[in-house]
């Protein structure tokens, strides 16, 4: 799924040079007025957007997408997002804005892996840890394939085809997996009148598949993929 992204700057820097800032300009009447106003609003509940409004912020928004999450403790996992657009770059130390498809609310993640990641890769990793703020659920609470073949039994099912396997397969996933390519046997039995074909994966792959589609007499607009090479 995909993500938008904004990199913006500190929270603690920034907050700190505001705070130091201020004390130097200001008489202490004016320090207290201002530290009990600042009291009064942190009891008030504001959003990410709201709480942030006058950081400056490098405008640059790019899609991004999940590669992979990770269970780092109980209450915080892992997010590795691939941001293809080179324009895209941060400093140690800086967040997102992150807007979720579906999610009225921003969510702001602080960027845990090094700006160097993101040269060589183009990854970036996000640590969120569970709140009941919107973007946090659905980071904790976003469904796998295997997820919905529990829900929807009648309606879904999966198989996973492995080749070159070199570690473990979990025994969650065992049940549904198949070692070797996806055969056209196999493709044969799933061809009906109805049925719409998404493919993949590396060229060979989807020019494979697409042709042997084809040629068993599957109408092209039944043949989805994309040509990402």
């Amino acid at each position: 799924m995909a993500h938008v992204l904004i990199p913006g700057l500190s929270r603690g820097s920034v907050g700190a040079i505001c705070t130091q800032a201020a004390s130097w300009a200001l008489p202490t009447s004016t320090l207290r007025s201002l530290t009990l106003a600042s009291v009064m609003r942190s009891r008030r509940k504001t959003d990410h957007l709201e709480r942030t409004a006058t950081v400056l912020r490098r405008e640059v928004m790019a899609a991004a997408k999940v590669c992979e999450i990770t269970h780092e403790s109980p209450s915080v996992k892992s997010l590795r997002l691939l941001v293809a657009d080179k324009d895209f770059s941060f400093k140690a130390g800086q967040w997102v804005d992150f807007f979720i498809p579906g999610v009225s609310v921003v969510g702001g993640f602080s960027i845990c892996s090094s700006p160097q990641q993101l040269e060589r890769e183009r990854i970036i990793e996000l640590a969120v840890k569970y709140t009941n703020h919107p973007p946090a659920v659905w980071v904790h609470n976003k469904k796998n394939i295997l997820d919905l073949v529990h829900e929807f039994p009648e309606k879904i099912a999966c198989s996973f085809h492995v080749t070159k396997q070199t570690t473990q397969i979990s025994s969650e996933l065992k049940p549904y997996v198949t070692d070797g390519r996806i055969t056209e046997k196999e493709i044969r039995e799933h061809i009906s009148a109805e049925t719409l074909f998404y493919v993949c994966g590396p060229p060979p792959m989807t020019d494979f598949f697409s042709k042997h589609l084809e040629s068993s007499h599957v109408p092209k607009e039944h043949i989805c993929f994309e040509k990402w090479w």
